[in-house]
């Protein structure tokens, strides 16, 4: 199984296996991440799981498809070049380690 780490914006980590194939998003909530909300259930309608992809990272997860870019847009912490929605991520075993910095407000 994939590895996730999400790192909180008061730096704690937390490190989770997920199911191939399952959203970051998913993940983070099935094992109570604090600050991934995912108020919409990943049907990416809002931005309520914002994070930042590890810099070095985030040519693995690829960028924003376009209307994952307008949601970011009305992200309650501004978007990055790095700025993801946990939804749209996909686990794949490629993607192994994956580090994720939770936005500061969501």
């Amino acid at each position: 199984m994939p590895t996730i780490t999400f790192v909180s914006p008061d730096g704690t980590t937390h490190r989770v296996a997920a199911a191939p194939g399952a959203s970051a998003m998913e993940t983070a909530v099935k094992f109570g991440v604090p600050g991934i909300v995912g108020e919409c259930g990943g049907g990416l309608a809002c931005a309520t799981c914002h994070v930042f992809v590890d810099p070095d990272q985030i040519g693995r997860t690829g960028p924003a498809a376009d209307f994952e870019e307008e949601m970011l847009e009305d992200a309650e912490t501004a978007p990055t070049p790095c700025s993801r929605l946990a939804c749209q991520i996909r686990m794949t075993p490629d993607l192994d380690g994956l580090t994720l910095t939770i936005a500061p407000r969501q």
